[in-house]
């Protein structure tokens, strides 16, 4: 198989992976809209996964041994809440943190 070949049917098993991974909880759930179990998750679920996000990124990308200790990511994540407070749009606030993390990082301020 040429690399060509290998590369597009690669490309097509991940898009039909995907898609499925997408599509399947809505044709076996959507019956069970209602369920308490479901709207439990549904209303939970997103603020756990941002908390998890958050931690993972504090303990991975802050700097710890810096004489501020991980004030590298916490200002900017905290800029993030500030934002996203105050605009109320998502993107927004991704952008704003991400370009404050990046200037932190790449002046080398609070390293």
């Amino acid at each position: 198989m040429t690399d060509t070949y290998y590369l597009a049917a690669f490309i097509a098993i991940s898009a039909a992976a995907t898609f499925a991974t997408r599509v399947v909880p809505f044709l076996f759930f959507e019956r069970h809209t209602e369920h308490p179990l479901l709207q439990h998750i549904g209303r939970f679920l997103p603020a756990a996964v941002m908390a998890l996000l958050a931690i993972v990124f504090l303990q991975r990308s802050a700097n710890w041994s810096a004489s501020l200790p991980g004030l590298d990511a916490i200002l900017p994540g905290l800029l993030v809440a500030a934002v996203h407070l105050w605009r109320r749009n998502a993107l927004l606030s991704i952008a704003v943190g991400t370009v404050a993390y990046m200037a932190i990082q790449q002046s080398g301020w609070l390293v």
